[in-house]
């Protein structure tokens, strides 16, 4: 499986092909990208800062977690951080399963548990100043 906080652009096909095995028949994928409006602010770019050990740390329990919890599941998670621009990939996740309503369980938890518990941050950039937004802890 992989779980990394990459410096470079992210790759769907990658993430995908960690959790693919002919025996699972549902792969579900979540891409979050940096939108253009966030509260009401025209965002001009993400600015976005990790803890790279915990960081991954974390994400490898997350994936094992949901697997342990959702037997025969993999987890993929790759998150990106430095500065990105509207439209780019911030968070990819993959997750297979032998059925479709394992793998969307799978993902949305792996999301879920992302966001409440991994070390990383960002920065909103917007046209009328900068705010740092509570991603992780």
């Amino acid at each position: 499986m992989i779980y990394r906080v990459s410096d470079e652009a992210l790759s769907l096909e990658e993430v995908v092909g960690a959790v693919s095995v002919e025996e699972h028949g549902g792969i579900v994928t979540f891409t979050g990208v940096v939108r253009a409006v966030s509260r009401g602010k025209r965002i001009v770019r993400l600015e976005y800062e990790a803890y790279r050990p915990m960081a991954e740390r974390k994400m490898r329990e997350i994936g094992e977690g949901v697997a342990t919890e959702i037997p025969g599941v993999k987890v993929a998670i790759v998150h990106r951080v430095g500065t990105l621009a509207v439209g780019e990939a911030a968070v990819v996740i993959a997750a297979s399963a032998p059925h479709r309503a394992q793998a969307f369980e799978a993902c949305r938890l792996a999301i879920d548990r992302l966001k409440e518990s991994v070390p990383i941050w960002k920065k909103e950039i917007a046209e009328d100043g900068e705010e740092w937004i509570g991603l992780g802890p």
